[in-house]
């Protein structure tokens, strides 16, 4: 079985042997995200690949939109997490706004909430911009991660009141 991540590696190999158009013409379809940052009380619809390529300027709006809340500090999100939110999202069905916990994390947010005794890691995906926390209004959580483990693309932690996904090892908890 191809992982996603081995697909997309695929996909930037074939780039170096035919023309872009040819790589990415049988891949087709949008990818929107509609997003509510709970912290910033920010919203953001915006589409960010389209026939397989990715939107720099979309990316960098996504990016700031999903900075640390914190700090203010931005970092590149992973378009691997970006495209495993999208997917989640389009499996519920609906297309229902995304509600944004936690994006990017600097490290000194990241330390801050290890120092409440939060469960966070030391080492938190987060930092890294490869993991994201959401709920879906409407969505039980356990559903979403039900969703989101299915896809084994990464971590998947299902909270009280949102669920954790990244593009790290498949792992749930």
């Amino acid at each position: 079985m191809i992982t996603r991540r081995d697909f997309l590696k695929a996909c930037v190999a074939m780039t170096t042997l035919f023309p872009f158009t040819d790589v990415f013409a049988s891949m087709g379809g949008e990818r929107t995200l509609d997003m509510y940052n709970i912290h910033t009380g920010e919203q953001l619809n915006v589409s960010y690949c389209s026939s397989g390529c990715y939107d720099r300027e979309a990316l960098d709006k996504i990016n700031y939109f999903l900075r640390c809340h914190y700090t203010n500090e931005v970092k590149e999100i992973d378009v691997g997490v970006l495209d495993l939110l999208c997917d989640v999202r389009n499996s519920v069905g609906a297309k229902k706004e995304l509600q944004i916990i936690s994006g990017y994390r600097s490290p000194s947010y990241n330390q801050y909430l290890v120092s409440l005794g939060r469960r966070v890691s030391r080492n938190s995906l987060h930092m890294q911009g490869l993991a994201i926390d959401f709920a879906i209004d409407g969505v039980s959580n356990e559903g979403i991660a039900r969703i989101a483990k299915s896809f084994r693309a990464g971590g998947v932690g299902t909270y009280s009141d949102f669920v954790h996904i990244d593009v790290g090892r498949v792992r749930s908890w």
